[in-house]
């Protein structure tokens, strides 16, 4: 079963996945092309629900999966496939708990409002799954082959929509090619980047100004990759990352010592945590010397943010979140 911490994995841990992960990834896009070179044909045939159109996707995993061609029942396992849905104005009919949660992410609150919930993220709850009665499975990046026969015996449109290293936008992309949206997923992707490039100009004496994003673990804090959900968003919005953060990837570093408390400075220093232990290690520390050296500290440029959010892959929604706590903080 894929950890909790699944889409910040380490350098080594992404290391090692990172080959297999490229391959997936093209097979996904292979898979967002047209239905005449891409295997996402248009089929008459039996649909998972017992009846009417279906098409033909390739998952994150290079798998071919016949799917509805306008799911009306979907089950969402990850916080992302619910963001992504939820932006492309579909309603699932079965979520999971938020990373390090169990309740769904509070940003997405007020929008699932009466869905049932199958279980907490990546761990569904078989019985609760097959009372939803899904034509659709939107399994995350699901490595657990036990947990993916049984979802496949329920139905056998599960998809896995992500592959460990993907970004968040080619993972948006491949949930709705899933859900027959990748028209609407362009555009919503292209007003996103414009709505980010225009907060990013408005940020006034702050704009292309550096900013450290950091999560504090019980054990220190880690700083984000460059191609990490927030950071993306942050870059996207002109913004910088310290020179010591300059580094392509969708990772994090190891936990860091107090002796390098140095490495997440930053003009600016949004500080997040995921666990209630990560929380208690974060307000420890601000009452430390090191931590109250950091210039981000001394100029009151550190502001809280909120994990489930700023620490996981993320989507269209989670995005708008970022970008708001971004303007709140620099825009003078």
């Amino acid at each position: 079963m894929t950890s909790p911490d699944r889409f910040l994995l380490s350098a080594p841990r992404r290391a090692a996945q990172a080959l297999a992960a490229v391959g997936a990834a093209a097979l996904l896009l292979t898979g967002c092309g047209s239905d005449s070179d891409s295997g996402s044909d248009k089929a008459k045939g039996e649909s998972a629900s017992g009846g009417g159109e279906t098409r033909t996707v390739k998952d994150a995993t290079g798998t071919a999966v016949k799917v509805p061609a306008n799911p009306k029942r979907i089950v969402t396992l990850t916080q992302e496939d619910l963001d992504a849905v939820l932006a492309l104005g579909l309603k699932p009919v079965g979520i999971t708990n938020g990373q390090g949660m169990n309740k769904p992410p509070a940003y997405l609150e007020d929008k699932v409002k009466g869905i049932n919930v199958v279980g907490n993220l990546l761990q569904p709850v078989m019985d609760k799954v097959i009372a939803a009665k899904p034509d659709l499975i939107l399994a995350g990046d699901m490595q657990d082959q036990q947990v993916l026969k049984q979802l496949r015996e329920i139905t056998p449109a599960t998809v896995v929509t992500m592959a460990p290293t993907d970004d968040w936008k080619l993972s948006f992309r491949g949930i709705a090619n899933a859900v027959n949206g990748l028209d609407k997923a362009n555009k919503v992707i292209t007003e996103y980047e414009a709505k980010a490039k225009k907060a990013g100009e408005e940020l006034g004496e702050n704009k292309g100004a550096e900013v450290s994003i950091v999560r504090w673990n019980p054990d220190g804090p880690s700083w984000m990759e460059k191609k990490q959900f927030a950071s993306g968003v942050a870059l996207d919005m002109g913004l910088k990352r310290p020179k010591a953060q300059d580094k392509d990837g969708n990772a994090h570093t190891p936990a860091l010592s107090l002796e390098k408390i140095n490495e997440i400075d930053g003009d600016w220093l949004f500080l997040s945590t995921l666990t209630s232990d990560g929380e208690k290690a974060l307000k420890d520390v601000q009452e430390k010397p090191a931590y109250k050296d950091l210039n981000a500290v001394k100029k009151n440029h550190a502001v809280t943010v909120n994990g489930s959010v700023w620490s996981t892959r993320g989507g269209p929604l989670a995005s708008q979140v970022v970008i708001d706590d971004i303007v709140k903080a620099l825009k003078k």
